[in-house]
């Protein structure tokens, strides 16, 4: 798979997806290969913002304890991949869609890289800068719910039971990530 088809992957259901979906890329290979590197990369850059920008980058930011919030955060990200991969499949077949395991978990995997990488945006010692970086990852992310249930579901582009089922995902989604920033500003 080449880079030209991971970049078209948020913005259509050919190609890409067809190519992921017949790769038959097993769970455990999902979870090793993609999600536990890239689920790293939020917990490591936060504990690098948290112990260098201190204040300055945001009132209440120097003081935490980030070796334990990056733990628990690494932690609640992996919990978030089996449960979204789960959730995925439940809602799916809620709507009378079909998906396999396998493919609920392959977008369980891939739907957050955008906000797995906007964590690089902690590099940059402005918050407004994160912000924006983060708000244009969420778009991303739940574009790539909506092509890869159509892709992985083999549905039309105006199908209403994919839309439903792509509101239902992304809204868990949009709650799962709410919780995980909210655990992190918590401690």
């Amino acid at each position: 798979m080449n880079v030209s088809s991971l970049l078209k992957l948020p913005f259509s259901s050919n190609g890409g997806w067809a190519e992921l979906q017949r790769r038959q890329l097993s769970i455990p290979v999902l979870a090793w290969f993609v999600v536990v590197p890239l689920s790293l990369l939020p917990p490591v850059l936060l504990y690098y913002a948290g112990t260098h920008y201190g204040d300055d980058f945001l009132p209440g930011f120097a003081g935490k304890e980030w070796r334990f919030i990056t733990t628990i955060l690494f932690l609640a990200e992996l919990l978030t991949f089996f449960v979204m991969g789960w959730l995925i499949q439940a809602v799916v077949e809620s709507h009378k869609l079909e998906i396999s395991y396998n493919n609920a978990y392959l977008l369980a995997a891939i739907a957050p890289v955008p906000l797995w990488l906007s964590s690089l945006a902690l590099l940059v010692p402005a918050v407004m800068f994160s912000v924006v970086v983060v708000l244009a990852a969420m778009v991303l992310s739940c574009t790539l719910v909506y092509q890869g249930l159509r892709a992985l579901c083999h549905r039309s582009p105006n199908d209403v039971l994919t839309m439903s089922a792509t509101y239902t995902v992304m809204a868990a989604s949009l709650l799962a990530w709410g919780v995980l920033m909210a655990m992190v500003w918590a401690f």
